[in-house]
Formats: structure tokens, sequence, C-alpha cells
């Protein structure tokens, strides 16, 4: 069972109003990085499971067009880092390769003289190879190259090329933005990640569920008692401020960039996990407060309540987007 150090000798009044006085500074300091990016080349410290971190690494700088966030994007979109995924539509692996596909593009990147579909030593390299094929072929079309390579991946080259850019389907550029904005929830930031006024908020809503009693699997509906689990809390104070994520810890990892531990500002979701090493083992949410604090709904027997994040199974922690929840893959389980 997991271990919560309580907050002590630290009242809920005294509590509430530390919680008051961050929120409002997290307004200010929003108001200060709005706008602080930076396209990184590294990947964020535990964003893709160690197992396929290198590979990601490796081959996600194949070509201009590519990094190693968009290539870590582009598998999580499609398997969620299964390699064993199969569509109903007869995709295989990691990477979901029709078997055509793979037949004309697959390589050998492992070097064993096998091209095997299942193989992410081999599925990963083929991926980033076929993109930075498509990405060659588009590569006289006016406008951004990254967004013309996704777009030739969703809708073919031809087409790239006959609309001078990405084509004017809803499809094609909701594929080409969902991948863009995931990619940034990959990406090991190069300067601070900016803060929103929404994130703040969110934790007004968490604040007032306090003292409510754990239940597993609850959402805060009449039916639950207004009871939650760690997600459900989670869930409900970003949809208080019309931000919609998924229903379980795992998945709401990626709703957004990762800030640095002495990056942290209140309304960032923290995580817990298994292994530090693999974010699918991701088993609690919280909402960071500030001071090295969070509201969270711990376990079977206890109240929704203050407790530190400093605990051994910090995995990291998520800056929530409206963008980046909506770029998350529907169906992906935890």
């Amino acid at each position: 069972m997991r271990k919560f150090w309580v907050t002590s000798g630290l009242g809920v009044g005294l509590m509430l109003c530390l919680v008051g006085l961050l929120v409002i500074g997290t307004y200010g300091a929003a108001a200060g990085l709005a706008g602080a990016t930076g396209r990184a080349v590294g990947l964020a410290k535990g964003a893709v499971p160690a197992a396929y971190q290198s590979l990601v690494q490796k081959w996600g700088t194949l070509c201009p067009a590519l990094s190693p966030a968009l290539l870590a994007a582009q598998l999580y979109q499609e398997s969620g880092w299964n390699p064993r995924a199969q569509s109903p539509a007869g995709a295989l692996g990691i990477a979901q390769f029709l078997p055509e596909t793979w037949a004309t593009h697959g390589i050998d990147g492992s070097g064993d003289g096998k091209k095997d579909i299942w193989d992410p030593a081999d599925a990963i390299p083929s991926a980033a190879s076929y993109d930075c094929e498509l990405a060659r072929y588009v590569k006289d079309a006016p406008g951004d190259s990254t967004a013309n390579m996704l777009a030739a991946y969703n809708a073919g080259a031809y087409r790239v090329i006959q609309y001078s850019g990405v084509p004017p389907y809803g499809e094609t550029q909701s594929y080409v933005k969902s991948i863009t904005t995931l990619a940034k929830s990959f990406e090991a930031p190069t300067a601070p990640v900016a803060s929103s006024q929404q994130a703040s908020a969110a934790i007004y809503y968490a604040q007032e569920k306090l003292g409510t009693p754990y239940l597993w699997g609850g959402n805060g509906t009449a039916d639950d008692g207004g009871r939650f689990d760690c997600s459900g809390l989670t869930k409900a104070a970003y949809d208080s401020v019309g931000i919609e994520l998924p229903r379980v810890a795992n998945d709401q990892w990626n709703a957004g960039p990762h800030p640095k531990r002495d990056e942290l500002l209140p309304g960032d979701l923290v995580f817990f996990a298994h292994d530090l090493n693999d974010p699918r083992t991701i088993h609690h949410v919280g909402i960071y407060v500030g001071g090295g604090y969070m509201i969270n709904a711990p376990y079977t027997g206890a109240v929704i309540r203050f407790d530190k994040i400093d605990q051994p199974d910090y995995i990291g922690a998520t800056r929530v987007t409206s963008d980046g929840a909506k770029a998350l893959p529907t169906g992906s389980g935890a």
C-alpha cells in the first residue's frame, strides 16, 4: 500500500490561507511566463517508457522535420506504447503499420537481418524512416516542413503538393494540430513552461472537496455520494474550468508539458508511479498547491487532504493545457 505523510502541525485553516496566497501569486506568474516557449530536441524525464527512450531519441533526429518528441507523440497516439497493439483496420505493432505498408517501408532497425513489425527495435526506426521519406516528398511545398510531413502521413504526399501545404481537410488539419500539440508533453523544455488562470481556478474546486471521503472509481456524482478517487478528483477539477481530461491518471500524464520539480506552480498535476522510468506505471495523481504540497484523494479509508509531493514514487508533473487535453488519443487506457 502507498504511504502518505499527512500534514503535520499545520492546521487546515492555515493551509487554506497558504493555498490562497499561492494561487493569487500564480495569476501574476502566469502573465509573466506567457509566451515563454522553446522547442526542445531532448525528451522530458520519464515521458517515454525507458524500454523505448533510446530508440525514440536516436531515430527522432533522422531528419530536420522530425524530433524525438514528435516521434514519441505519434507512437503514443498510434498505440499507447503497446508493442502488441492491433487495430480493427489491421494495423499492427507499436507504430501501427498496415502489413502492406510495412512490406514497402519497414526497415531492419535492429540489424538482426529481419524486419519484424512486432519488434519495437524495427518498428520505431521504420516509423521515423517513413516520416522522413514523406518529408522528402513534400520538401518543396510551402509552409512548415513538420506540418507538411504530418499532413502527408495522414492525407498522402500528393495532396500536400496539390494544395501547396496542409490540405483543407478537417481530419488532416486536426491530426497535424493534435500531434504537434501532443509532442509538447514529451519535450524537455528549454524555457519555463507557461501557467494559466484555468489551472489556478481548478485548485479552488479541489479545495472545496477537502475532507470528502475517498471512493475507488468515484467521480463525485450523486450516485457516488460526492466522493472521488485520485484521478476522479483531478478530472472534475479541470472539468470545472472547461478542460476535459481522461478518466485515469496514466492518461492525464500527457495533457500538457512537464515542468521540472523546481518549476512547479499551483494547478500542476503531480504524478506517482511504480517504475520511475515508465509512465505507464503511474498509479496516483494530485493537484499541486505550492510549498511542496498537493491536494489529493489518497486511498480507501482516507479523505481528500493535503499531502507532501516529495515521496519516493514521485515521477513528475504535467502543466495541463486545453489544447494538450484535446490532443490526447481517445480510448487510451492505463
